[in-house]
């Protein structure tokens, strides 16, 4: 069968865990089937939707950023704009995720540096969760643990850049 995940993942899964441990956070893992949607990873979780923390890579003006918001909210590209004072924003294609990150779309993990190579901004969406779950590095492994730990092992700009999902 082939390999899901990116040829990256085993390595970030790695370094999270790494990450984790040092700063003595408690955590759990879980290990489920695929999950390619926000909805099938709560699932696989078994929790709710919204502490899940999505993680998206999107080109702002001409750097790569990557923003984390909940997974029930999308992002506010207005927002985004006027934040960083710029004329254009878009999301990293699947081909420029895989090449930067070595991660395929849905297994990014909430990271920047020293996970991943970008600055990083979160939400207010993910501050008002007493938890975060994210797919970590893979589309079948996940963690969760405290947004107050979260918070204090990230290095992370923080504003509000999310909008309610249109149905």
């Amino acid at each position: 069968m082939p390999d899901i995940n990116g040829p990256n993942s085993a390595a970030v899964y790695a370094a999270i865990l790494a990450l984790l441990e040092t700063n003595a956070v408690d955590y759990r893992t879980v290990h489920h089937e695929p999950t390619y949607t926000s909805e099938q990873s709560a699932t696989a979780r078994g929790e709710d939707m919204a502490i899940g923390g999505k993680s998206v890579l999107l080109k702002v003006g001409d750097e790569f950023r990557l923003f984390v918001l909940s997974a029930t909210l999308r992002i506010d590209s207005g927002a985004l704009r006027r934040h960083f004072e710029v004329r254009k924003t878009r999301f990293a294609s699947p081909e420029e995720l895989l090449e930067l990150t070595g991660l395929v779309p849905g297994s990014v993990p909430p990271f920047g540096r020293p996970i991943l190579p970008f600055d990083l901004y979160i939400d207010e969406s993910i501050i008002a969760n007493d938890r975060i779950a994210f797919n970590a590095g893979s589309l079948t492994d996940s963690i969760i643990f405290g947004v107050p730990d979260y918070l204090r092992i990230v290095a992370a700009g923080r504003f509000a850049f999310s909008r309610t999902c249109d149905k």
